[in-house]
């Protein structure tokens, strides 16, 4: 398939029922097409390069993994962004205690003026963020953690506690807004409250 295919609904439903078959050429149609794309998505998070093509290699093999569980051509843009997603702060977390990828990260992330080690301690920050999601009301809380910790989908939550979308999106709305709220005085607090749950 061309290089500058455009994806759009139609070809995309036959693509994945092609995929739901166990076609093969169908994931590589779709790895041709999402790469470059999730690419740009992940470094706009992770900032350090040589850990990006591990991340998007999971993530396509999870969506063969996974490829009976597609539901349809509608969805599939927004389920494989959150996948990738969810891959990157998967990694972030599982590197958190490691100084020098806190450092490398830091360092592509943050303006020249803010890279001052003495300005930000990381664990104290996320500490004081964890704190403040402590604080947040307990049903908003709990949906945050979901979503935030655990990585489920707003419709995932939704099921696990019989609640609408519509609420579930609610919620994180006004934790985000309680949270931005709280960190509002430290520019640099708020780079790393995104670094650590977006």
């Amino acid at each position: 398939m061309e290089k500058n295919w455009v994806l759009t609904i139609d070809n995309a439903e036959k693509i994945i029922d092609r995929l739901k078959k166990n076609d093969k050429s169908a994931l590589d149609e779709l790895f041709g097409y999402y790469y470059p794309r999730l690419y740009q998505f992940s470094r706009s998070i992770l900032k350090i390069e040589n850990e990006i093509d591990d991340i998007l290699q999971e993530v396509f093999v999870k969506i063969w993994l996974n490829r009976q569980k597609i539901s349809n051509a509608l969805t599939f843009n927004a389920y494989i962004f959150t996948i990738t997603r969810n891959e990157v702060l998967n990694l972030i977390r599982a590197n958190l205690r490691d100084q020098t990828f806190k450092d490398n990260l830091f360092l592509r992330s943050v303006a020249e003026e803010y890279q001052t080690h003495d300005l930000v301690e990381y664990d104290e920050v996320k500490a004081g963020i964890d704190r403040i999601v402590a604080c947040l009301p307990q049903r908003r809380h709990q949906i945050f953690v979901l979503s935030r910790t655990e990585g489920l989908s707003n419709k995932e939550i939704a099921q696990k506690l019989n609640i609408s979308e519509k609420t579930v999106e609610d919620h994180i709305t006004h934790a985000i807004k309680q949270i931005k709220g709280a960190l509002k005085d430290v520019e640099i607090l708020l780079f790393l409250y995104f670094f650590l749950f977006l």
